[in-house]
């Protein structure tokens, strides 16, 4: 019950730029992008480590039977060159002591199935066992035969095939055939000798392999020809497809080949006496299950890191947001207007340090409100100066409560550049008590205003200050746009959804010098814009007091013939001109010095 108190509390304080949250949110993010990576790398080794050993070990299979096929064909090939030896050593091929020395050799090996010498013309010398030959075995056309006289002086294998020379024998062999010399009736020829095998001592050799239970070896010769095969008869029917292409360009290796839907691990070895190829076929799934087995785990502690870490950022985020929410209340009641309320917030380095920062900046408030104050209260003493200052405390109020909230979000920087935007603002106010200032300071002054605005508004709308060549020297009467532009900002951009634009343009006309203030603000009803110069004095926002302010203004420096004009329209903005006299620099200081 306690643990989901903790959780709701957490939920009803939820908030993405939250500190805690996003304390929370970074560490988990980065300990996930982390481990992600770690898993990966980790999952990228193990998997080829598994895939290498996979191959190794499979390569290791086929090797021994490598090794057992060519230690056996090596002893065939012993035995051909005893046989061959033999004829060679006799005087005559057709004496008996020879025949009583190859009926030894062929009955002491079960595997050997016949062997025959035969002249280059196919006509039988000699044969064991002693058999008639079939007629029409066309001799000379086949493979075996072929092959010896082609290459002579050579060792040749054939693929398996049915040997038909002899009567009664229709056997399974694997034939080697070779050009030799003999000795027949003391002379010298040259003959082809053939010793056949039984092939079903590489057919065993074959099947002793295993490589998990859907895996088998088969055997092909140099050019691709199927010498053993398991499942022969499927391939032959064309029920199985076996992609030699392949498997003919490797002479040893492994690689991942992909048939019939399935990932299959096809290792190679050559018979070294033969040209043979070994080809060894491993179902993936069988061999690689580490792999996936891996990938599991990787995510299971990817979910576990995932849960002890959010725990862990939790409680960590608690401990340093709790000060920041002590400090958040405290700034509160800054905000009611309580300036003489100081902030101490204990905890972490930083938080000290903003409780003591914003400290120094409410005694600086309170500083400059009383420096204010005292100017306002000496410019009381004329018309102009009581008009005037009913601006600068509207504003500064305004700027004040901006400052305060920043404060309270912890935006020093944001807090600096409005304490010194409001600097240079009144700087340009107080202008050595004059009451006139050119028209480049008036701007200068207004652009330190908007940026203050922008800042406590958040970027809501953007604006543009314009002025014509040669209308900055003018002279103008002070704190005639702060009031229009507030206004602009206040009733019209303020309570728009849309983005806002404030475009400020001076230039001059005639002999008046006008500034059009423009804005996209959600504008007027011209029963709205009618009320703006009456005598009814409202209460609250929109009561019109700095319009009026200008405009009374205005008319008592420049006549009635000057001041503002609104044009409005619901939903699409409200433009303000102002109209005064050009008064230029020169003149306003001759005249100055004649007074």
């Amino acid at each position: 019950m306690r643990f989901w108190n903790v959780i709701s509390r957490y939920l009803k304080g939820f908030h993405f730029r939250n500190i805690q949250v996003l304390i929370s949110v970074s560490s988990i993010t980065i300990t996930v992008i982390v481990v992600l990576l770690v898993s990966i790398m980790l999952f990228d080794r193990f998997s080829k480590a598994a895939e290498e050993n996979t191959f190794l070990g499979l390569g290791q299979t086929i090797e021994q039977v490598n090794a057992n096929l060519e230690l056996y064909v090596s002893g065939m090939e012993d035995v051909f060159d005893v046989v061959e030896e033999k004829i060679n050593m006799a005087s005559d091929v057709s004496n008996k002591q020879l025949g009583e020395q190859l009926d030894t050799i062929l009955n002491t090996r079960d595997d050997l199935v016949s062997m025959a010498l035969f002249t280059e013309e196919g006509d039988l010398v000699r044969n064991m066992p002693e058999i008639p030959m079939r007629q029409n075995t066309k001799l000379t056309e086949q493979l075996w035969f072929e092959k010896a006289v082609r290459k002579q002086g050579t060792l040749q294998y054939t693929p398996p095939h049915i040997q038909n020379l002899f009567k009664w024998q229709y056997r399974w062999v694997v034939s080697m055939s070779k050009t030799i010399l003999y000795q027949d009736d003391a002379r010298l020829k040259k003959g082809v000798l053939v010793i056949d095998i039984n092939f079903r001592t590489i057919d065993q050799l074959s099947q002793r392999v295993s490589l998990g239970k859907k895996g088998y070896v088969y055997i092909i010769d140099s050019i691709g020809t199927i010498v053993y095969h398991p499942q022969q008869q499927l391939i032959y029917a064309g029920l199985k497809y076996e992609n030699m292409e392949s498997v003919l360009n490797y002479t040893y290796g492994s690689y991942l080949d992909y048939a019939e839907g399935e990932q299959r691990i096809i290792t190679i070895q050559t018979v070294v006496p033969t040209g043979w190829k070994i080809v060894g076929v491993a179902y993936a799934d069988e061999f690689l299950t580490t792999t996936k087995e891996l990938s599991d785990f990787i995510i299971r502690v990817l979910m576990l890191v995932i849960v002890v870490v959010l725990i862990v950022n939790i409680y960590i985020s608690a401990k340093i947001s709790q000060p920041l929410r002590k400090l958040e209340k405290s700034v509160k009641m800054v905000e009611k207007g309580d300036f003489q309320t100081n902030v101490y917030v204990s905890g972490a380095y930083e938080v000290e340090q903003l409780s003591k920062r914003f400290n120094l900046m409410l005694r600086r408030i309170r500083e400059l409100m009383d420096q204010i104050i005292q100017e306002q209260e000496a410019k009381r003493k004329s018309d102009l100066d009581v008009l005037q200052s009913q601006i600068n405390p509207h504003f500064l109020y305004n700027t004040l409560n901006s400052v305060t909230r920043l404060a309270e979000m912890g935006k020093s920087e944001e807090v600096v550049t409005t304490i010194t935007s409001l600097s240079r603002f009144f700087r340009i106010s107080l202008s050595k008590g004059s009451h006139i200032i050119t028209v480049q300071e008036e701007l200068e002054h207004i652009r330190h205003y908007l940026i203050i605005q922008t800042i406590r508004f958040k970027n809501k709308f953007e604006y543009e200050i314009v002025s014509d060549e040669g209308v900055n020297d003018y002279l103008t009467l002070k704190l005639i746009l702060q009031p229009l532009v507030e206004n602009a900002i206040h009733h019209g951009i303020e309570n728009s959804p849309d983005k806002g634009f404030i475009g400020i343009y001076v230039k001059s006309e005639g002999d008046n010098l006008v500034f059009r203030i423009k804005d996209n603000g959600v504008g007027m009803s011209a029963e709205a814009v009618e009320k703006i110069f009456s005598n009814v004095m409202r209460n609250g926002p929109g009561s019109g007091v700095g319009v009026r302010n200008v405009q009374e203004r205005i008319s008592l420096y420049y006549g009635k013939y000057y001041g503002l004009h609104f044009e409005s329209e619901q939903e699409e903005g409200t433009t303000v001109t102002i109209t005064i006299p050009i008064v230029k620099l020169e003149k306003e200081l001759s005249e100055g010095e004649e007074s």
